[in-house]
C-alpha cells in the first residue's frame, strides 16, 4: 500500500461529507472540490461568478499550501459549472491564478452543485521533489 496522508486546512472549509480535502500519496496531492464557502462562516460568499471563482481557488490554495505545495503545481483541474455561459469570466480568473505551462484542465456543465452553488473545481498537484 502506497504512503498517505490526509491534509486539512482551517484556512479552507471543512469537509461538509465523508471525505477529505486533500490525500497525499508518492508526492501526488489529490484536491477534493472547494465550492465558494468562506472558511470563517461555512457560508457561501455572494456575488457573481468571478467572486465565487476567488473564493473556490483561494480555498484550492489553502489546501495545497497545507499539503506543502502551492497552486503553481497543479497538473490537473477538473471545473465544474452550472452554466457554460460562465466559461470566459472563469478563464480570467484561472489566467490571474496560474501561469504557463498551464495544467491540463476539464471544464464541465452540470445539472447541479452542492448548496446550488455555480462553481466546483477539484485538482491533482505534485510535489516538487
Amino acid at each position: 500500500m502506497s504512503n498517505r496522508a490526509v491534509i486539512h486546512s482551517n484556512e479552507a472549509p471543512q469537509a461538509i461529507g465523508p471525505y477529505s480535502q486533500a490525500i497525499k500519496a508518492n508526492g501526488m496531492v489529490f484536491l477534493s472540490g472547494q465550492i465558494p464557502l468562506d472558511p470563517a462562516t461555512m457560508e457561501i460568499v455572494r456575488g457573481d461568478i468571478t467572486v465565487q471563482a476567488e473564493r473556490v481557488l483561494a480555498n484550492l490554495r489553502a489546501v495545497a499550501v497545507a499539503a506543502g505545495g502551492d497552486l503553481g503545481q497543479v497538473v490537473k483541474l477538473t471545473v465544474f459549472l452550472t452554466d457554460l455561459g460562465d466559461f470566459a469570466a472563469v478563464n480570467a480568473v484561472m489566467a490571474a491564478h496560474f501561469s504557463a505551462p498551464f495544467p491540463a484542465r476539464s471544464t464541465v456543465q452540470v445539472a447541479a452543485l452542492p448548496r446550488g452553488v455555480a462553481i466546483e473545481v477539484e485538482a491533482i498537484m505534485v510535489l516538487r521533489a
